[in-house]
């Protein structure tokens, strides 16, 4: 059974349109992000999300929305987003408006953002990459998503064009990095959790 945002901060019943916290996570990040930066695209929005999941990852072993990303020419793209985008599913189209002004499409909320669904951490991740990228174009953060031996360098490199990026390729010798093996552990017990009771 499949649950939207309903009054934006509580689960309503919508039978299977969505199908589990990811998903509400998910369209509560792009109402956030949409609220706090400017020239909001679609472009723009798939590069924040990749940030926040492997910025997320990083630190904890567990993406924010649980999506998945695959190394497109131009850069880390979700797919299943992506395609999303240009045929909303009710709960996303009552969530954001995408309005096409050129080759531009502008993204912006219909609704308010709730971070009860939200860790600390999550909440001041949000923030941050908000503030960071806030009067940034989507082409202004091309830089940042194409360095060397980074997630998507390193798929486009070694695995090709359009191959998933594996998000253990986030975890490095940096301080705020958890060890490889440590995010490996959290990775298998988070893909238990979705198995057994189908949330991530």
């Amino acid at each position: 059974m499949g649950y939207a945002l309903d009054s934006w901060g509580t689960l309503g019943n919508l039978g299977d349109v969505r199908g589990n916290l990811g998903d509400v996570r998910e369209i509560l990040t792009l109402i956030y992000f949409c609220k706090h930066t400017k020239f909001c695209g679609k472009t723009k929005i798939l590069k924040l999300l990749y940030f926040l999941d492997f910025c997320h990852f990083k630190e904890t072993g567990k993406a924010v929305t649980g999506l998945e990303y695959f190394a497109w020419e131009k850069g880390p793209v979700s797919t299943s987003l992506f395609e999303e985008l240009d045929n909303m599913k009710p709960d996303l189209k009552n969530a954001i408006s995408v309005i096409k002004i050129g080759d531009f499409q502008q993204i912006t909320p219909k609704r308010k953002f709730s971070d009860e669904w939200f860790t600390k951490r999550e909440k001041g991740l949000l923030e941050n990459l908000s503030f960071i990228f806030r009067d940034a174009k989507a082409e202004d953060m091309v830089e940042v998503t194409h360095l060397q031996n980074k997630p998507w360098h390193k798929t486009l490199k070694e695995k090709g064009l359009f191959e998933k990026i594996d998000y253990m390729l986030s975890i490095d010798n940096m301080k705020n990095s958890l060890c490889y093996d440590e995010a490996q552990k959290r990775m298998e017990e988070i893909s238990e959790m979705h198995e057994i009771f189908g949330i991530i």
